[in-house]
Formats: structure tokens, C-alpha cells, sequence
């Protein structure tokens, strides 16, 4: 086979007629493939076939798909009752249950009726592809992917290659994808794959600072969303995916990585699932869910005065922006050689590295230190984390709310605690990438286009690593580190050598 695509006169095998199966066979009918849809289930097959034609009767409702268009897209899906009758498929795609033994008796069903050329292609969100295809009588043929839900509309498809698989397949899976419209990536088949692993940090880091009573979640959730860019928080995010399910797969990933602590699940949300509070689809998970419901409210610092003036000591790094929007907002703004702060009356104002505020409150700095979190963009953020040391005076923190609120900003104030909430989770999220890629799971490419496109990440965590710079990261990592004493905080091989070369992970 060669890197191109599979030609779209090949007809499709979708094997599963739920939400996601459904899905895909609509997404290989719309590039013009012939489309088997089967399901064992009793009714299945119907009921798939029907939400198709729904979710295309929309489409032509809100004017964005041709009636005579939705009617070839559906024309081109038949259904498939029996396996024998998907005997002139070239590319079966699979969307059953998640579990090895059943995903390897179908494959198994399948081969003695299916061309030797015929490609079976997985969509697994976690299972290994090499155990399954290692159940296989052409494991070179087999192959993962993994679509996004809902298939029509997640642009992201990892293809995951076994040990086995023959790299002439994988490749014309991928060009496969592309001519569907996805954006395929990649990837090796290792545990999570790209997204469910390199997202992990996205809500351990959000769920150890609900445990530490960093703040609430509702707090967290906006300060994520609001200064770090999201779309939704990690919370909010856990409800609508489901706790259980969220939970399920860290307990997944945690256990093949046979306990490495990066993965580590968490009490919290063991506790909750116990309670059955499994977010939207009970009614009630990190936050309430239902008609009538208010959402939550974070927890915002009073208005405090404006500066008149404040000093810009050094390069604020990242954070250089807040100087221009000062003096926009008509504040005087002086600058001066200096460590990289800002002084507001009393207050000393420094980026978080990752160390607490009550560590960092010495000479040259002083006791009245107040440490701010990370923007994805200043001058779009609607809201900034601040927190106090131990030793700082309600004066200082008063001028430090005072600044932002100035700039325009709403300001949560956190527990001190190492990193606060933005910056740990983006230099988490990095070193999550660039482990993977030190491992050789994927590429640097890679790992950005599927957090962008598999979860609607603002930018890509490599991506955002290089706009901070590899230095501050690895700094960020080895801070946090020393703070818990815990294996969890440990940077990539990878993060060191780029520190150390001064370069940029696209380059790594």
C-alpha cells in the first residue's frame, strides 16, 4: 500500500452504530466512501442510521449542507447485519466497547471473510494497539484510529501504530484522515496516546489545588479560563465529561505507567465518584447542574484604589505587557534596572517561578511580596490569581488588587501555594509533551496539533513552553519539585537539554 489515501470508491466497514461509530460512518460517507454500518445490537443499526439523518437535516436547516448533498451522504450508508456481508470492505473501523478480548474476537471474526489487503483500523481511546494486533493473523494491518467525539465535528484523529504495523499503513490512514478533513497526527502506542496522556496535568494540577483549598472550584475554573485562556476550566470540564469516566481513564494511564506519579489519580475525585456525584449527568459533581441552577460564582477580591505610580524594576518576562497597559490605563509608570518586579506602594509584584510567596519574601524583595499568575494574553485576560505570603501586610495585597483591578482585571486571590494555577499547569502540560516526545511516542508538531485540535487547548503546550522560555520552565518544574518532594514534578530529559542550549522545543 502506498501513502496515499484510501481511494474513496474503497468501501468502509464501521463496525459499532453508536454515537461514535455512527459518527465516523458519516464522516467516510461525506468524503465519498461506500459505508457499511453494523452493530450485534437488536435496533442498533436503525437507530444509528436515523441520528445520521438527523444530524444532516440540521445541517440543511441552518442553510451549511445542500438537501441533495445530505441525501447522497445518507444514500452512500447502508446497513450491515451480518459481519459476512462486510466481505468487500478495504478499511474496517471499529467503535465498540473498550475492551481488549471483545475489540480482538471481532478482529478475529472479521479476517477470514475480509481481503488480506483490507486494513482494520481501531478507535480506541486506550487500549494497546500492539496487544491487539498481536491477536491478530496480519498484525501488520492493524491500526489505531482514534476519532475525537462527535466524529463530524473534532477535527483530531491519532493514528497509533503497534509495534507491527506496517508504517506503509499507518501512512495511508493518515493521508486517509486528511482527505476526510481531520488533522491527523501520529503517534506511537504507548498508554494515552497523545491527548489522554499529555492532558492528564490539565486536571491532577487543577485537583491537588482544590485538595490544598488553594481556592474553590469555581475559582480555579475561572482563573483557568479567564487568565490562562481555556475554554472551560478543569472542572467544569470534568463534569461535562463525566467523573467516572475522567477518573476511569487516569486510574488507566496511572496503572500502565505501572504508578508513575505524574499520573497519580486523585482522593478528591475518587470520593466523589463513590458519592456518585459524576457532574452534569447526575446532577451534581464539582459544581450543581440543572434547570434553574446558577453557576457557581468565583471568588473575586474587593475593589481596592489604583496606584498613582509604580515602578517596573527589570524585565517582567512574560509578563512585559503589564507596564504598556498600566500606562495606557493612566498610570505613571517608571522604569529601572532590577530583578523583574513591580512596585506598587509597598506592594513588590513578581510572576510566580513555581516557589511559594513566603519563600520568596526576603532581601532584596521584602516581606510585602505578592506573586501573580500567568496570562495567555494580558491585554485579552479578564482576570489574574494573585497570593500573599505568610508575612506580607493586607496593605500590600490592597495595592497589588488595587494594580489589576486598574488594568481592567478582575483579581482571586489564592492560598500561597507553589506555582499558583495557570503556571504550573502550563509548564506541567510541556513537560507532559516533551516527555512524550523524549520517549518517541510522536512529534513536537504533533503534540500541539492534538491539544489544539483533540481539546480546544488556547495554544499549544510546546508551543506556550517556548513563549515562556525553556529556562523559566525548567526553573517552574525544579521549584515545584523541591516544594512537595514529589517524583511528580520531575523534568523531562528533554526539558533540561533544551534549557540548556537555550532553544526552543520545536527544535528539541
Amino acid at each position: 500500500m502506498s501513502a496515499e489515501r484510501i481511494p474513496a470508491t474503497t468501501v468502509v466497514a464501521v463496525v459499532g452504530a453508536g454515537t461514535m461509530g455512527s459518527g465516523i460512518a458519516q464522516v467516510a460517507a461525506q468524503a465519498g466512501h461506500p459505508v457499511l454500518l453494523h452493530d450485534a445490537a437488536e435496533g442498533a443499526i436503525a437507530r444509528g442510521l436515523a441520528g445520521i439523518r438527523q444530524g444532516l437535516d440540521r445541517l440543511v436547516e441552518k442553510g451549511r449542507l445542500p438537501a441533495a448533498e445530505r441525501d447522497a451522504i445518507v444514500a452512500r450508508i447502508r446497513p450491515c447485519p451480518r459481519l459476512a456481508d462486510a466481505a468487500g470492505a478495504g478499511l474496517v473501523v471499529e467503535a465498540i466497547v473498550e475492551d481488549l478480548e471483545t475489540k480482538a474476537a471481532l478482529l478475529r471474526a472479521l479476517e477470514p471473510v475480509l481481503s488480506p489487503e483490507a486494513v482494520f483500523a481501531t478507535n480506541t481511546s486506550s487500549l494497546s494497539i500492539t496487544a491487539l494486533a498481536a491477536r491478530s493473523a496480519r498484525p501488520g494491518r492493524v491500526v489505531g484510529m482514534h476519532f475525537f467525539n462527535p466524529a463530524p465535528l473534532m477535527a483530531l484523529v491519532e493514528v497509533v501504530s503497534g509495534l507491527a504495523t506496517d508504517p506503509a499503513v499507518a501512512a495511508a490512514i493518515f493521508a486517509t484522515a486528511e482527505a476526510w478533513g481531520k488533522s491527523p497526527v501520529h503517534a506511537r502506542s504507548t498508554p494515552g496516546f497523545i491527548v489522554n496522556r499529555v492532558a492528564r496535568p490539565f486536571y491532577g494540577e487543577a485537583l491537588r489545588l482544590l485538595g490544598e483549598g488553594a481556592a474553590d472550584a469555581a475559582t480555579l475554573d475561572a482563573v483557568m479560563r479567564e487568565a490562562g485562556g481555556f475554554r472551560m476550566g478543569p472542572f467544569e470540564l470534568m463534569d461535562l465529561i463525566g467523573l467516572d469516566v475522567n477518573y476511569a481513564v487516569t486510574c488507566s494511564v496511572f496503572d500502565a505507567f505501572h504508578g508513575d506519579p505524574r499520573y497519580r489519580p486523585s482522593i478528591v475525585q475518587k470520593e466523589l465518584v463513590e458519592a456518585g456525584r459524576l457532574g452534569r449527568k447526575t446532577g451534581h459533581g464539582f459544581h450543581r447542574h440543572g434547570e434553574g441552577v446558577p453557576p457557581p460564582a468565583p471568588a473575586e477580591a474587593a475593589a481596592a484604589p489604583p496606584p498613582v505610580r509604580i515602578v517596573v524594576e527589570g524585565d517582567l518576562g512574560p509578563a512585559s505587557a503589564l507596564a504598556d497597559l498600566a500606562a495606557e490605563k493612566g498610570v505613571a509608570v517608571e522604569r529601572t534596572d532590577g530583578p523583574g518586579w513591580i512596585r506598587a506602594g509597598s506592594a513588590v509584584l513578581a510572576l510566580t517561578d513555581g516557589r511559594l510567596a513566603t519563600e520568596r519574601a526576603s532581601p532584596p524583595a521584602g516581606t510585602d511580596l505578592v506573586l501573580f499568575d500567568l496570562a495567555l494574553d494580558w491585554r485579552k485576560a479578564t482576570r489574574v490569581a494573585v497570593a500573599a505570603g505568610a508575612r506580607t501586610s493586607p496593605g500590600a495585597l490592597r495595592e497589588a488588587v488595587g494594580l489589576f483591578q486598574a488594568l481592567g482585571k478582575k483579581v482571586s486571590i489564592l492560598k500561597d501555594v507553589p506555582g499558583l494555577a495557570v503556571m504550573r499547569t502550563v509548564v506541567m502540560l510541556a513537560n507532559e509533551g516533551a516527555e512524550a516526545i523524549e520517549q518517541q511516542v510522536c512529534s513536537a508538531t504533533a503534540v500541539d496539533r492534538a491539544m489544539l485540535r483533540g481539546v480546544g487547548y488556547p495554544v499549544g503546550p510546546l508551543a506556550w513552553a517556548d513563549a515562556l522560555g525553556a529556562r523559566r520552565v525548567l526553573a517552574t518544574l525544579d521549584h515545584l519539585a523541591a516544594a512537595y518532594g514529589d517524583d511528580r514534578y520531575r523534568a523531562s530529559v528533554l526539558v533540561r537539554r533544551v534549557a540548556a542550549a537555550a532553544g526552543r522545543f520545536s527544535e528539541g
